[in-house]
């Protein structure tokens, strides 16, 4: 059974940081693309963040320069370090496995609040 349990959300101020984590069991995690994915209320769901298995990173205009992508192969863990947070980084952050149009997995999501 694959699972993909996400931690570190929660309340920052404007101009503060917050790391997100992503755990992932139960499916070969080197074969998979990872991302981090939020939505806000009333937008559509947008792609932050992805990092392939070998390292190579892609980011959002949004938050290039103040976002950074990681992962742990060994610990089947990916990392979203959030620096220089702004109010519309306002957001459920969810991370996403990936591997070809079948193997699609999410997690349940985790709040992040930027707010003074």
């Amino acid at each position: 059974q694959v699972q993909l349990v996400e931690s570190g959300g929660g309340l920052a101020q404007p101009g503060g940081s917050l790391r997100l984590s992503c755990a992932a069991s139960g499916l070969s995690f080197t074969f998979y693309r990872a991302g981090w994915y939020r939505q806000a209320p009333g937008k559509q769901r947008e792609l932050v963040a992805s990092i392939l298995s070998e390292g190579t990173t892609t980011y959002a205009d949004s938050v290039k320069g103040r976002f950074t992508i990681s992962r742990d192969n060994a610990r089947y863990t990916v990392n979203l370090q959030m620096d220089s947070l702004k109010s519309e980084d306002t957001a459920v952050y969810l991370c996403n496995l990936r591997y070809g149009a079948l193997r699609d997995y999410w997690g349940q999501g985790t709040q992040v609040t930027v707010s003074s």
